[in-house]
């Protein structure tokens, strides 16, 4: 009992003070700048055109998915509160994105892994869906091992994909931070060397909670294993 309680602790350590650090950091720095002549959505349309990117800017809501790069559809979507904000978390956020798209256009192979993973992993996930719903009902019927084996490949699925696709995305949101985003802000001298500093915290914050979602799925990993382990 107590080490489920540590456990609990543990996963709510590495989940939610990430998160809530983050949110601290991102809002800290979403006042308006003096300094910064354009919106984030400005920003993004001068970044796409001074690269030639073959990429479209949409705005989404918050509530959505937020900012991201979607390397499917070739649309780099910024959320409303940075595109027609001129804040530090605005243009720093910006520059992530198209951090995301110029990797796309060199043909970054761990985004390219990446999105392959993702798109297999939809139907990896509706198997698993359907295979732990039928289960049930097969077992009584039919008294074969085969059917336990399915039961596991479907839990590790549904516990092991998003691990995965966590583990692979740090290396994609890394480089697109501190090898895409802040070259592109300091070469181009959108940024002064004392907003630099603070775009930099920006990006280390962001970049914990990608790590957070990784321990959390490998701790959901191991807590799944260890009570089959206890069966």
């Amino acid at each position: 009992m107590g080490l489920l309680i540590i456990g609990f602790i543990v996963l709510f350590a590495i989940t939610s003070l990430p998160n809530l650090w983050t949110r601290h950091i991102l809002n800290k720095y979403r006042q308006p700048h003096p300094d910064i002549p354009g919106t984030g959505a400005q920003f993004a349309e001068h970044l796409i055109q001074k690269y030639q990117l073959p990429v479209t800017l949409e705005e989404t809501a918050k509530s959505d998915q937020g900012d991201h790069y979607d390397p499917i559809d070739k649309v780099v979507r910024i959320s409303s509160e940075n595109y027609h904000s001129n804040s530090l978390t605005a243009i720093t956020t910006v520059a992530h994105e198209i951090g995301h798209a110029l990797q796309d256009q060199s043909g970054y192979e761990p985004l390219v892994q990446r999105t392959v993973l993702i798109e297999r992993s939809q139907w990896m996930h509706k198997f698993s869906g359907i295979a732990l719903m039928v289960t049930p009902v097969l077992i009584p019927l039919l008294h074969t091992p085969l059917i336990a084996l399915v039961t596991f490949a479907a839990g590790f699925i549904a516990m092991g994909v998003p691990l995965m696709i966590h583990l692979s995305t740090l290396p994609v949101e890394f480089d697109a931070s501190y090898k895409r985003a802040l070259p592109l802000l300091k070469e181009g001298q959108y940024l002064n060397d004392s907003d630099l500093k603070k775009a930099r915290k920006i990006l280390q914050a962001c970049a914990l909670t990608y790590v957070a979602a990784s321990l959390s799925s490998l701790f959901n990993l191991w807590k799944w294993l260890r009570t089959l382990k206890g069966r």
